[in-house]
């Protein structure tokens, strides 16, 4: 599962809106945990928060959040599904604010990655992943630090941190 993770969807550029929403809310959620967990849930996921459409989790109640704590298909954490719906709310504003969520992730993207060589080469944040997390915590988003931002920034393809050698790497 892992495997077909990376050589299938990490590390290619997403510009659609609800594809980058679930992928910083499960980065959220992964926080603390392994990452393979995440991914083992992820239908469980997109399946109690609607698909990661945005519009329509923002529109949760705390009818809802009870609801899904009571769902083992998901990481139940409480602070983690009501922070999912605030960043829903969230989104829709920087939708209307930027035309796109898209449009705004994107803004982060540095010009160019430097070429990884070993896994020691990576990093866990990086100048973009903390201006993109300062700058989302002021507007109210939570479980967004450096690292989960840099982890999505990662995944989404705003950086290339496949390792030279990895048939997914691209100079």
């Amino acid at each position: 599962m892992y495997v077909a993770y990376h050589d299938n969807e990490w590390g290619v550029p997403v510009t659609d809106d609800v594809r980058l929403f679930e992928k910083i809310c499960l980065e959220g959620f992964q926080a603390g945990l392994s990452w393979l967990t995440i991914l083992r849930k992820r239908d469980a996921f997109r399946e109690a928060f609607a698909a990661f459409d945005f519009k329509r989790v923002a529109n949760f109640k705390p009818h809802h959040v009870d609801k899904l704590m009571l769902n083992a298909g998901i990481v139940r954490h409480r602070g983690k599904i009501e922070s999912t719906i605030n960043n829903a709310n969230r989104a829709i504003e920087l939708s209307n604010e930027f035309g796109s969520l898209s449009n705004y992730v994107w803004r982060f993207a540095p010009p160019h990655s430097a070429a990884k060589r070993s896994r020691a080469d990576v990093a866990a944040t990086s100048a973009e992943s903390s201006a993109m997390s300062k700058d989302l915590k002021r507007r109210g988003w939570s479980f967004v630090g450096p690292t989960t931002c840099y982890a999505f920034m990662q995944s989404m393809g705003l950086v290339n941190d496949h390792l030279q050698g990895c048939h997914r790497y691209t100079a």
